[in-house]
């Protein structure tokens, strides 16, 4: 008895570790989503910025949030959608609290703007830093994303 009460709090405690990790490459967060999209936003322009935004809102609405995956990238110019002061901070956690948006922040782009800044820029604490922008986005695309450069 106590080997089986021993194998069950190592099954236990091997369940809870595995569902702390982060999802493999060929893992969607959305399973059940019928379609998945990836927003590019590499441009400094605030209404390209919203523009990204209410592309995101408006697939929510047509597909409803648990039929559509959707992943904004943001890089190069672009990335200052995702600053911490972005007068669009409100409507981005709106996007991840009602349709699970999620925010990649390109680090090549953080790198250098921490260069010119002379300090890291403060991003959304929602943003997910990724190596580089262009490089999640091509893993999205062969992951059956559709890409989106609105």
């Amino acid at each position: 008895m106590r080997r089986l009460e021993n194998w069950l709090s190592l099954l236990i405690v091997c369940t809870l570790l595995a569902s702390t990790l982060p999802a493999t490459a060929g893992e969607h967060p959305k399973p059940f989503a019928e379609k998945r999209v990836v927003l590019q936003i590499s441009d400094r322009d605030p209404f390209k910025q919203t523009l990204v935004l209410n592309v995101a809102n408006n697939l929510l609405k047509h597909y409803g949030p648990d039929k559509v995956d959707i992943e904004i990238v943001a890089f190069g110019p672009g990335l200052r959608l995702l600053f911490a002061d972005n007068a669009n901070a409100g409507r981005i956690k709106n996007l991840i609290d009602n349709g699970g948006v999620r925010f990649s922040a390109c680090g090549n782009t953080i790198r250098n703007m921490s260069k010119k800044l002379g300090h890291p820029p403060k991003l959304n604490p929602v943003a997910v830093r990724v190596s580089a922008g262009v490089v999640r986005i091509i893993d999205l695309v062969g992951q059956g994303y559709i890409l989106i450069k609105p």
